[in-house]
C-alpha cells in the first residue's frame, strides 16, 4: 500500500463566503483579472490561492507581487499565453488572481468546532495533495464521517478552487479547511494541543491496532510521492491499511476515506 498520495447535524461552522454552485463550474468564475482588480483583491484581504503574472511584466505589476508576497500569497511567473487561455475578458494586463471557492479557516477554528460538539478532535492534514478532485473528495468524506476539519499547506497543494468545490459536493459549507504555512509547523501545534499525529504509509502498523478514540490527526500524502520525509519524522506513529490484492496502492482520497471510517467505527 502506497498512500503517496448542517449546522443542524453536528456543529455550527460556516465559512464567511461559502461557495454557491452556478450553472457550471468554470474556473474563470474564480479568477480576478487586471492590475487594479488584483491589487484591490490583495489589499482587501480577500482569500487568494495564487497569483499568476506574465514573464517580463515586473515593471508594471511588481508592486502587486510585492504586496501579495507580504501576505504570504504564492506568486508564480508564467507564459503570457497561459494567461490568455485562462482569461475570460481578454484584458488580464499580465496578471491574474486565482481565488478560493470559500474562505479558509484556521486550525483553532477546527479545534473549536470539536469543543463545541463535545468530541475529541479529528483533523486530516494533506501533505502535497495537488489534485483538486482528490482534495475535494477528502473534504467530502471528512465532513460525512465526522471529522472536524482539513489542513492544507500554502504551497505544493491544491487549493479550494472550483474543481475542488465540485468534488466536495457542498462540504465546504459545513467543514473548516485551514491553510498553514507548512505541515510540519501544523503538526507541532496539534501535538502541543494533545493530538496524536498518524502518518498514513505502507510500512506502518495495522490501522485496526490503533487507538483513534483520543484526539487524532491523520496525515495523507501526495499521489506518487507519499508523505515527505520531514513530515513523516514529525508524526507520532505510522499507520497502514491492510490489503490483500496485487496492486500496490490506494489513491490518496480512497486511503483517507478508509482511515476516517475506521476512526468513525472506533468512536461509534
Amino acid at each position: 500500500m502506497d498512500y503517496r498520495a448542517d449546522k443542524n447535524r453536528r456543529g455550527g461552522y460556516r465559512p464567511k463566503k461559502p461557495y454557491s454552485p452556478r450553472h457550471d463550474e468554470e474556473e474563470s468564475r474564480l479568477i480576478i483579472e487586471g492590475k487594479n482588480a488584483v491589487a484591490e483583491a490583495v489589499e482587501s484581504g480577500r482569500e487568494i490561492d495564487k497569483i499568476l503574472f506574465a514573464s517580463g511584466s515586473h515593471k508594471t505589476v511588481g508592486h502587486i507581487i510585492s504586496a501579495a508576497r507580504k501576505r504570504g500569497i504564492p506568486v508564480l511567473e508564467t507564459d503570457r499565453h497561459k494567461l490568455d487561455k485562462l482569461s475570460a475578458t481578454g484584458a488580464h494586463q499580465g496578471i491574474l488572481a486565482m481565488c478560493a471557492a470559500a474562505d479558509y479557516a484556521s486550525i483553532d477554528d477546527i479545534l473549536k468546532l470539536a469543543r463545541e460538539r463535545g468530541e475529541a478532535p479529528i483533523v486530516i492534514l494533506c501533505d502535497g495533495v495537488t489534485d483538486p478532485h482528490n482534495l475535494g473528495a477528502i473534504i467530502r468524506t471528512a465532513e460525512v464521517s465526522g471529522a472536524h476539519g482539513v489542513v492544507i499547506p500554502k504551497r505544493r497543494s491544491a487549493g479550494l478552487n472550483a474543481a475542488c468545490a465540485k468534488a466536495a459536493a457542498g462540504a465546504l459549507e459545513h467543514l473548516p479547511v485551514a491553510r498553514c504555512q507548512n505541515i510540519q509547523t501544523a503538526i507541532d501545534g496539534l501535538k502541543e494541543k494533545g493530538l496524536t499525529v498518524y502518518a498514513a504509509d505502507m510500512d506502518g502498523g495495522d490501522m485496526y491496532g490503533m487507538d483513534f478514540k483520543s484526539p487524532t490527526a491523520i496525515v495523507i500524502g501526495a499521489e506518487g510521492e507519499g508523505i515527505s520525509r520531514n513530515v513523516r519524522e514529525k508524526c507520532d506513529r505510522i499507520v497502514s491499511i491492510p490489503q490483500k490484492g496485487r496492486i500496490q496502492s490506494l489513491n490518496a482520497s480512497n486511503a483517507a476515506a478508509v482511515l476516517m471510517y475506521e476512526v468513525f467505527r472506533q468512536r461509534g
